[in-house]
């Protein structure tokens, strides 16, 4: 599986809410400044986390429903899923080190160690 995705508002729930990997959803647009400002650390956070983590982004201009859903009211806007359910948000574009140590700390909380995930059994999935 692709961990760099384009989602629209009909693949929200299967791609990111259903997701076995935690998932960073990009909430962006293209007229947006910061989004294109962020979008080559998240793709070098991807490469760097493959097989951890999926990079979700979603289009505003195109698909507002679950930014709609979420109360995301400026982008570029993070948010941080796990097991369905949102961990912590991100408003605004921040420095590379601080977005890459964000998900560093994210995917230790998401249990997310050498590639597999653990589940709350102590089992890995």
């Amino acid at each position: 599986m692709e961990n760099l995705i384009h989602v629209t508002d009909a693949e929200f729930q299967e791609k990111v809410l259903d997701s076995d990997l935690p998932v960073v959803v990009d909430f962006w647009a293209p007229w947006c400044g910061p989004c294109r400002m962020i979008a080559p650390v998240l793709e070098e956070v991807a490469k760097e986390n493959e097989g951890k983590v999926v990079i979700a982004k979603v289009n505003t201009d195109e698909n507002p429903e679950w930014a709609m859903n979420f109360g995301v009211q400026g982008i570029p806007t993070l948010l941080f899923i796990s097991g369905g359910e949102v961990r912590e948000q991100q408003v605004g574009a921040g420095p590379a080190p601080v977005l890459k140590s964000r998900v560093d700390a994210f995917l230790d909380e998401s249990g997310v160690r050498e590639g597999v995930i653990e589940n709350g059994n102590g089992k890995v999935q």
